[in-house]
């Protein structure tokens, strides 16, 4: 599992990385158009913040999970981490690109997800 779990975090990483360069260079001149843009360039931002983040924290997951195989918080961590990312993350990307507002019922749940995710990581410490 841990091996799975340092792998998503490099490619989380690498996406991160490539759509936070996406939204502050390719999409300023579109969102600049907009009557929302401000809105969508700040849900991006947030989106690319929390993505990065939780990245590293899966990072972080998979190096304790290595010499703690047994970990079962470790694996809710990691597990959680992922779909939190994707379902906030992914949820605020969509949402700056298309201006569908309905899927910020989504991002909630992705922010339950990373709480999840870091409540796990500090059961797994405290074991």
């Amino acid at each position: 599992m841990e091996r799975l779990f340092l792998a998503g975090s490099g490619v989380f990483g690498a996406l991160g990385v490539l759509l936070g360069a996406f939204g502050a260079h390719g999409l300023e001149a579109r969102f600049a158009a907009l009557p929302d843009g401000d809105a969508r360039r700040a849900w991006w931002e947030t989106a690319a913040r929390y993505h990065l983040i939780h990245a590293v924290a899966l990072g972080l997951v998979a190096v304790v999970l290595a010499r703690r195989p047994e970990s079962t918080a470790l694996v809710v961590a990691g597990a959680t981490f992922s779909l939190g990312m994707i379902l906030f993350s992914g949820s605020l990307y969509t949402m700056a690109l298309t201006g569908a507002r309905a899927l910020g019922a989504v991002t909630p749940l992705g922010g339950v997800c990373f709480v999840v995710g870091w409540v796990a990581l500090a059961v797994a410490g405290l074991r």
